[in-house]
């Protein structure tokens, strides 16, 4: 059932579900997280044609390659004495992917993916929030002809087999997890779609009413203003291409909520770069290396994103906290509620 507008699905801090418990203990919780891990990269891996790479944990603030998010995030930055300079870790890879698929040379068809790690200080935690990100962080070379809405599409279909095919061969090692349902067929809609069919729901309200209705769904065109003058959601100007790109969700029948796998997109060409910049209010990055590099054409078009790699254990294993399945910091409230209801926080 959908949500009507006067229902709402935002939740609290911490939800723990009455008569929650999970399908697995500790040891084998580790034991599939490894499992999920291994599965789900050698498919990945398969289907989009990508070879793993090694990635830094941090980089220079004067590249310009660290991504901006939601435009608002803020790094953690440190000083590093030898080099007389800061350095930042990273929000998340995407602007370096693409330069090392230019550095290493990667050709058109084929792309690279990395184990990411980052710490986000601004993340507002909950049951699928951390301050610590884990993710497959990969990228691959397209031809002009490929930046298109259907292109898009066609990978997402492949990242959700995958998950699907994942959880398949799961099960075979844990039938606890039988109870575990994903849909494999994934619903498309445009930001705008459903701004137009909800538009006394807030985005986040949107994404719930859509995934509840449909399993497993793709959101379309994300950063750029709607008709009501508002984004669906914040993206930085310079990697996504705002109408090209989009948020991959599977409705978590546990938690009552959509639970976000992924974002990804066609990455921006010069034409969308310079545009963005400009709505972004932000021209200035046009002078970083990164930025001048893709304005130049000296940079290849890619296709790229992030599938959180704690989000998946959650999702395939049936975890309702993001701490049951990563090791973080929590509050003392989450820790309190946690412990009530019997969830172990690792």
């Amino acid at each position: 059932m959908i949500l009507s507008a006067g229902e709402s699905s935002i939740m609290p801090k911490t939800v723990i579900p009455a008569g929650y418990r999970p399908a697995l203990g500790l040891y084998d919780t580790q034991k599939a997280i490894g499992l999920i891990k291994q599965i789900f990269l050698e498919k990945l891996c398969g289907a989009l044609h990508l070879k793993r790479v090694t990635a830094p944990l941090f980089v220079d603030p004067a590249t310009g390659l660290n991504d901006d998010l939601n435009g608002v995030e803020r790094p953690v930055t440190f000083d590093v004495p030898a080099l007389g300079a800061n350095a930042e870790v990273v929000h998340s890879l995407a602007k370096w992917k693409r330069m090392a698929l230019a550095q290493y040379d990667f050709h058109v068809g084929n792309g690279l993916v990395t184990d990411m790690n980052a710490i986000r200080r601004d993340e507002e935690m909950d049951n699928l929030h951390s301050i610590y990100v884990d993710q497959w962080d990969w990228e691959k070379v397209i031809t002009r002809e490929e930046r298109t809405t259907e292109y898009l599409k066609q990978t997402v279909q492949k990242i959700v087999d995958a998950v699907c095919g994942t959880l398949d061969e799961l099960k075979w090692q844990f039938p606890a997890l039988e109870r575990v349902r994903l849909c494999r067929e994934t619903a498309f809609a445009t930001a705008q779609e459903l701004e137009d069919q909800w538009p006394a729901l807030t985005p986040k309200e949107r994404e719930n009413a859509f995934a509840k209705a449909h399993g497993t769904v793709f959101i379309i065109g994300i950063g750029g203003a709607l008709r009501s003058g508002r984004p669906h959601d914040g993206r930085a100007p310079d990697y996504d291409d705002w109408t090209l790109n989009g948020d991959l969700l599977f409705w978590n029948e546990t938690l009552g909520c959509a639970l976000e796998l992924s974002s990804m997109g066609i990455r921006v060409d010069a034409d969308a770069l310079a545009r963005q910049l400009s709505i972004a209010g932000c021209r200035e990055r046009a002078a970083l290396p990164f930025h001048k590099m893709l304005l130049n054409g000296e940079l290849p078009l890619t296709i790229g994103g992030g599938i959180g790699q704690s989000r998946l254990c959650m999702l395939l294993l049936g975890k309702v906290h993001i701490g049951e399945v990563q090791a973080s910091l929590w509050d003392e409230e989450t820790r309190r509620v946690c412990a009530e209801k019997g969830v172990i926080l690792l």
